[in-house]
């Protein structure tokens, strides 16, 4: 059970905030509601971009890893779809640089010409490292835009390609900037050695004076599921052939989400996984074979992943059609409740693990708030899902004729 107080700021700003005493240091996190889906599709990465810039200097600091530095502490940010995470950790004795810090960088970023052309090429620099010189690097490229033909997801949340990040602009940054980085468009989680009346007063002190802003309207809808099986087809420098299968599945709101979740689980969660015991040990086919979702928080997608001993098309088919058949199984043949209850019982002790660490703590009461659900109510949606459930989800998500097939084989 995780202690949790919260308050709001006059700004629309959110504060959760969970007291640490097994610590004598505290995380800061500032989860942002802006991400990948809120580009322009032709300035892709801007989400990246600025969890980089906003490391660039602020009105006040010119730099920040010096100031977390001299307060002993350490920092670091993540980017996804759906949001952007800041977090600095600090001994609890010097908590105030972290408020001040976090707050003058939600105020205004300096807007460095320097910055960015700075930043500018240590995001190039990365989308090349990652993308074009890494095995399977553009793997999730094609495989998201097979899976969405109009909804934002359709490219990474690193970028579509190196030219947008090169065009941009001053106006840019600034635009973007001022449409989203905003406290009414924030939660702050503070885990640690603090108290709730420390934390409220730091928080007013530092952030309550940062004026809310207009926040940029998202323009896309939903983008219907595939109603015919799509195929995507490349080759490129990588040593065996990947065989992806995904079929889109519910947004993170969806009670069916989780019902996905446990289903990878199911077919790819240790040795007991039914792809470890029937695919991988019981075929010389694989040399591994496993199954994830995507997570977003709309419509994302669940994988069959594979990798091939030998690398040809008969290989590719007979892989892609296995992993489909064994899927299909939790619907055709359904899945006892033991299976179940030892697939919830490693998620409930990951979980409650996992949230041991106070960072970890911080940034799950972050994302937990951001999405109006109770932390210390996760496990037991997850102890409610039945075997109906997983049947019925499987049925309706695991459909071969909605599939997206993505074979990547080495190029000869």
């Amino acid at each position: 059970m995780i202690e949790i107080n919260r308050f709001t700021l006059p700004n629309g700003l959110r504060v959760i905030h969970n007291y640490d005493s097994a610590t004598a240091m505290v995380a800061l996190n500032v989860l942002y509601d802006v991400g990948g889906r809120d580009e322009d599709p032709e300035l892709t990465g801007m989400a990246h971009l600025f969890e980089h810039l906003m490391f660039g200097g602020s009105v006040n600091i010119p730099d920040y890893d010096a100031a977390i530095e001299a307060a002993g502490g350490m920092n670091n940010a993540w980017t996804s779809n759906d949001f952007t995470n800041f977090y600095d950790i600090v001994p609890a004795q010097n908590v105030e640089t972290a408020f001040w810090l976090e707050s003058d960088r939600m105020l205004s970023l300096a807007f460095s010409d320097k910055a960015l052309e700075v930043q500018r090429s240590v995001v190039i620099e990365e989308f090349k490292q990652q993308c074009l010189n890494r095995p399977y690097g553009d793997l999730s490229h094609h495989l998201q835009a097979m899976l969405y033909k109009t909804h934002p997801y359709r490219y990474p949340v690193i970028g579509k390609e190196i030219a947008h990040i090169e065009r941009v602009t001053q106006e840019d940054v600034r635009n973007f900037f001022f449409s989203h980085y905003a406290p009414n468009n924030a939660v702050v989680a503070v885990s640690g050695n603090i108290s709730f009346e420390e934390t409220r007063r730091l928080s007013e002190k530092w952030f309550g004076e940062i004026p809310m802003r207009d926040i940029a309207h998202r323009q896309y809808r939903f983008e219907a599921y595939p109603e015919t099986p799509r195929r995507v087809e490349v080759s490129g420098k990588v040593p065996q052939t990947a065989v992806v299968v995904a079929f889109r599945m519910p947004e993170y709101s969806s009670p069916d989400y989780i019902v996905c979740d446990i289903i990878t689980d199911l077919l790819a969660s240790g040795r007991s996984s039914r792809f470890y015991r029937n695919l991988l040990m019981n075929t010389d086919l694989f040399t591994e074979v496993d199954a994830s979702i995507s997570g977003s928080n709309e419509s994302g997608f669940l994988m069959l992943n594979a990798k091939l001993r030998e690398s040809t098309p008969e290989n590719a088919a007979r892989a892609e059609a296995m992993m489909i058949e064994e899927a299909s199984r939790l619907a055709v043949e359904g899945v006892s409740q033991y299976e179940l209850t030892r697939a919830v019982n490693r998620f409930e002790s990951n979980y409650t693990f996992s949230n041991i660490n106070f960072l970890a703590k911080a940034q799950a009461m972050a994302q937990c708030e951001m999405n109006n659900e109770d932390i210390n109510g996760i496990v037991a949606r997850y102890r409610a899902v039945s075997v109906k459930d997983i049947s019925r989800v499987a049925r309706e998500i695991i459909d071969p004729q909605r599939r997206c097939t993505l074979i990547y084989s080495p190029e000869w």
